[in-house]
């Protein structure tokens, strides 16, 4: 496919065998506070990121240094998968739209494949009863639902094995969907985790509960369920003041705001 995007990583960065944690946002930004999250717990350390003349013309600043909107962080936290040395997240804060989505799963999985990526979960959430890019067969009526998919039958398992229990029948939108469907064509070692999420605001709650079944694959997280969820909603608030401030720009580019500062 011509006319990829760009993913540029540090050369001396060793991917060998990585997980990969990728996080888009979509309903109550839970992946995206998962990604703050894991980022600032484990003290991941800027890598790269994504070019690409379709994303906003935005950067994000943090101490003064300015960064890629979809950004890519890794470290070397312990691994409960066999041959995992390294933990690397992909962290957007815009959402990818539809005609992107596509070129940018490719460009991702061709520097995959390159630098020989073990596997990968993509993090992900879902409400009930209201405009979201899934559509999901859950049939559990509580609202802290986690369901999971497998691009192959091992990464199915897993699943299983860390209780998160496999979503039956849906329609998955977004990066999610477009990368999940890809990984099964290829048989990438792929998965999916998507929580039940409260779609009138971001979501720490459900973010929280993702990020246990995470605890499961990383035991130097050593994650205790209370100062977590206080954790997560101090990210949460975080996530509110970038939202209130977050530029609105079209998927052709259009009309620019003015520059947006915030301390």
């Amino acid at each position: 496919m011509s006319d990829l995007p760009v993913v540029k990583v540090d050369e001396m960065i060793d991917a060998e065998g990585a997980i990969v944690v990728s996080c888009f946002p979509t309903v109550s930004m839970v992946s995206n506070i998962v990604a703050h999250f894991l980022v600032e717990h484990l003290d991941l350390q800027f890598v790269g990121g994504v070019r690409d003349a379709r994303l906003p013309a935005v950067c994000l600043v943090q101490d003064g240094e300015p960064l890629p909107p979809i950004r890519i962080y890794a470290g070397e936290p312990n691994c409960t998968i066999e041959g995992c040395n390294q933990l690397i997240v992909i962290l957007s804060d815009i959402q990818v739209h539809g005609r992107l989505a596509l070129p940018l799963t490719e460009a991702l999985f061709t520097w995959s494949k390159e630098v020989n990526i073990g596997s990968g979960i993509l993090i992900d959430a879902f409400a009930h009863g209201v405009e979201s890019p899934h559509e999901l067969v859950d049939d559990d009526d509580s609202d802290e639902t986690l369901l999971g998919i497998g691009a192959t039958q091992e990464a199915r398992d897993k699943l299983i094995e860390l209780g998160v229990p496999l979503l039956k029948h849906g329609v998955v939108g977004g990066m999610t969907g477009v990368m999940m469907g890809e990984g099964r064509r290829r048989g990438i070692y792929l998965s999916a985790i998507l929580a039940e999420a409260n779609p009138t605001f971001p979501d720490a709650r459900a973010a929280a509960r993702i990020i246990e079944k995470l605890d499961l694959l990383f035991p130097s997280m050593k994650l205790d369920p209370g100062p977590l969820l206080e954790e997560a909603a101090r990210i949460e608030e975080q996530i509110k003041a970038m939202l209130s401030h977050q530029i609105s720009a079209s998927e052709e580019g259009g009309e620019e705001g003015n520059n947006i500062l915030y301390g």
